[in-house]
């Protein structure tokens, strides 16, 4: 799993020696080591900068598709919504739309 989340540099540090970016990457890997059926992420990529945005919504979808699991995600990042099966947009506490993603579709 270290290896995977690329947090491998960050095994041997206290968390106070460690960056936002860096305790979050660490927090996703130990909710996926243990396999989960169901993962809730709330902003899960808001502290990475763009490629590792990219990796850590890349690892959660092949999660999803390989071990059968399913993933919750809140986010306000539009540039990680391709992953989704799914996307529920909401406005003002109020569900504004409901629809399959266009690979899904």
């Amino acid at each position: 799993m270290p290896h995977n989340t690329e947090i491998t540099t960050c095994l041997h540090y206290y968390p106070d020696n460690l960056s936002g970016g860096q305790k979050q990457r660490v927090a996703i890997a130990c909710a996926l080591v243990s396999h989960p059926k169901l993962v809730l992420a709330d902003e899960p990529t808001a502290a990475f900068d763009s490629k590792s945005r990219r990796n850590v919504v890349n690892l959660m979808q092949q999660l999803a598709q390989e071990q059968g699991c399913t993933i919750l995600m809140v986010t306000h990042d539009n540039r990680i919504l391709d992953i989704a099966d799914r996307i529920v947009h909401m406005e003002d506490g109020m569900l504004s739309s409901d629809t399959p993603s266009i690979d899904a579709a």
